[in-house]
């Protein structure tokens, strides 16, 4: 089913309609088969994987500019149990536990009381491009697109912290949000990060998204942005912060989200890691986004191959283009810097190919610290892809 959306301050009501303009669902229907386009509400159409709970996916074209509109960034959701509306008049942020003085802050507070910060950072599922791992893993077969880059704006988690005072001998910190699990038997959602890790500069509470308010599917009112580690930790519509003077030791820390205790997170299906972490900083990878199947590729015609590449906060060396398949690599250009490390790093080649026929495109970033794509590793979560994918384009 397809849906527009009424919004109001706060929330949203959903309302059958007509469908999405034919032209956008048609791109998208074509960017794979089997594929179903869907518009949920304050969304354009995206990639739906499914609807309940929401998990939308991003098509490749919305990554042809730095920052990823609100309206086009993906949506991963656990349970259906999400919120639809949140009242910020009587909506609080709780801050408690192995604290000083426990907090209750509404969303006034947070935006009066600490100073503002911004950050663009990369926000991407743990199980982004799963469907390309061979042998198929279970979980939500998502293709490139479960990834946004956006400029988040909010308070330091550390400031909060300090202002309720963290009591000594404090080891980590939980979030949890106002989604809500549909059987007692599941595990509500919350996540864990150590002391020093939530301490640390980068790690926001944020309430701004590129400017704007969260899209309620992203995390309205509030939600933990923690910048280079897979998306897993950043809870969305955060109501719930806890300090705690021992390890954490829920579901989705003990149990889900886990990664072999690897450098290259890796297992085989006969051979499965007996000794896992939980999953945590990204890795590095890139993603050729232009040419797609709307583009027409000419014999003798220069044009310009386009890409994003990113990692854990590292920061971007070089990507290197192929365009026979890894025979030979060209290195592309970067654009500049500007918005740090934890962005998105977009790069461009031009190409003039010297005859019709099919080619084989495929990039290979590294980084700054010595990481570089290579060879794509298995794992049984389908986590944490960045082998060095391959994009057929036919020139005529």
């Amino acid at each position: 089913m397809f849906f527009a959306a009424t919004v109001a301050a706060g929330g949203f009501a959903t309302a059958c309609s007509t469908g999405p303009d034919q032209s956008n669902k048609e791109a998208i229907l074509k960017i794979g088969k089997g594929l179903s386009a869907a518009r949920f509400p304050e969304k354009e159409e995206l990639i739906m994987l499914t609807d309940r709970p929401p998990q939308l996916e991003t098509p490749l074209f919305y990554y042809r500019q730095d920052l990823t509109p609100n309206e086009a960034f993906f949506v991963r959701w656990h349970f259906s149990g999400i919120p639809t509306s949140v009242d910020l008049k009587t909506f609080k942020l709780s801050v408690g536990g192995h604290v000083q003085k426990p907090l209750s802050l509404s969303f006034d507070d947070l935006k009066k009381q600490f100073e503002p910060v911004s950050i663009v950072a990369v926000n991407q599922c743990s199980g982004n491009s799963r469907s390309l791992f061979t042998p198929q893993v279970p979980g939500g077969q998502w293709g490139h697109g479960a990834v946004g880059n956006a400029r988040w704006t909010g308070v330091r988690l550390k400031d909060i912290l300090n202002r309720a005072g963290v009591k000594a001998q404090a080891l980590q910190v939980t979030f949890a949000g106002l989604d809500e699990a549909p059987m007692y038997s599941l595990h509500k959602f919350v996540k864990a990060l150590d002391m020093d890790h939530a301490l640390s500069d980068e790690v926001l509470v944020a309430y701004e998204m590129n400017g704007e308010m969260l899209p309620m599917l992203n995390g309205f009112p509030l939600r933990l942005v923690v910048p280079g580690w897979y998306a897993t930790y950043w809870v969305k519509s955060l109501a719930k912060i806890e300090v705690l003077p021992s390890k954490f030791e829920g579901f989705w820390m003990e149990k889900a989200y886990r990664i072999p205790k690897n450098a290259n997170a890796s297992e085989t299906p006969e051979n499965l890691a007996k000794d896992t972490v939980p999953i945590n900083k990204m890795n590095v990878r890139s993603i050729v986004v232009r040419p797609d199947f709307k583009d027409v590729v000419r014999a003798g015609k220069t044009y310009e191959i386009e890409g994003i590449a990113f990692d854990g906060g590292a920061g971007i060396k070089s990507v290197d283009v192929s365009v026979d398949g890894g025979n030979s690599w060209t290195a592309a250009k970067l654009d500049d810097s500007t918005y740090g490390n934890f962005s998105f790093r977009r790069w461009r080649l031009a190409w003039t190919p010297a005859a019709t026929g099919s080619y084989r495109i495929m990039s290979r970033a590294s980084s700054l610290n010595g990481q570089a794509q290579g060879v794509q590793y298995w794992n049984k979560s389908g986590y944490m892809r960045n082998g060095i994918e391959q994009t057929e384009v036919p020139v005529v």
